[in-house]
């Protein structure tokens, strides 16, 4: 099976190099096309597969496209590969908001499955969503699972409308960890930490944490009964934290990157 991942960016190097390194395809059957010349070149170093930069000359060898370039790029793209997409081919797609029937309008295909990575996938450690057309067969389907386990774990819904919940929480998630993990580095700088220490407090803490509830099957909210002791230190954060509506501001948060991925699935 020829593999063929359009846009050499970081998801699209990511799902090459896991491929080849878990052996799912060989390296002779692993194409990528990338328009930037610079990129490219890259790639071409890595040496993960045959790199193009036209898809004229690789979109008709491949089994299965994986197609990962920016939403807004899409229609420009879709144009020109119209006269050469393939019924017969699968087509998977990890674009943010492009809905299966967008793709399958613009390049009369209908073998489309749908997924939504995030950011971790590049060390293993991906969660990644995905659903597909009717068209899909079960093998197909289980064949595209398969290769979504080579960056982490997967989970399928029935209902598309759920990939936008799931860009929310998961696909823009590792920014929002970030986010807290950038402003807790700050505040032990302020607390007279040097930047190395601050990091190494912060990361190792959310790591840790992260482990413990992933490995324990408690809730975050027994496990925070765990940690706060009433009148101590914990309490006196979270009654900080709660007063700011922290919890409410993230979820609002989450939701305003849903309805993101609504518009931009309209665009």
């Amino acid at each position: 099976m020829k593999i063929l991942i359009i846009g050499g960016g970081n998801m699209g190097a990511t799902y090459a190099r896991a491929f080849v390194r878990t052996r799912i395809v060989a390296k002779a059957d692993m194409l990528l096309l990338e328009k930037s010349a610079e990129k490219a070149e890259l790639l071409r170093a890595e040496d993960i597969g045959t790199v193009f930069s036209e898809p004229e000359e690789c979109l008709s060898q491949a089994d299965l496209i994986i197609i990962a370039v920016k939403p807004q790029d899409a229609k420009v793209l879709f144009a020109r590969m119209a006269v050469m997409a393939d019924p017969r081919q699968l087509y998977l797609s990890i674009m943010a908001g492009v809905r299966m029937d967008s793709i399958e309008d613009a390049l009369g295909v209908g073998k489309i499955v749908r997924a939504m990575p995030n950011l971790p996938a590049q060390i293993g450690m991906g969660m990644s969503a995905f659903t597909c057309t009717p068209l899909v067969t079960r093998v197909e389907l289980a064949m595209v699972q398969n290769l979504l386990n080579a960056t982490g774990k997967t989970l399928y819904v029935e209902n598309e409308d759920m990939l936008d919940a799931v860009t929310a929480i998961s696909g823009s998630g590792p920014a929002y960890v970030f986010y807290m993990m950038d402003a807790l580095i700050a505040s032990a700088k302020n607390m007279g930490f040097s930047a190395a220490e601050a990091e190494m407090l912060v990361a190792t803490t959310f790591a840790g944490a992260t482990e413990l509830f992933v490995q324990s099957g408690l809730s975050c909210q027994e496990w925070i009964g765990r940690v706060a002791s009433k009148g101590g230190t914990t309490e006196a954060a979270l009654a900080a934290f709660s007063a700011g509506q922290m919890g409410e501001k993230l979820m609002q948060g989450a939701e305003a990157a849903r309805l993101r991925g609504v518009e931009l699935g309209k665009a």
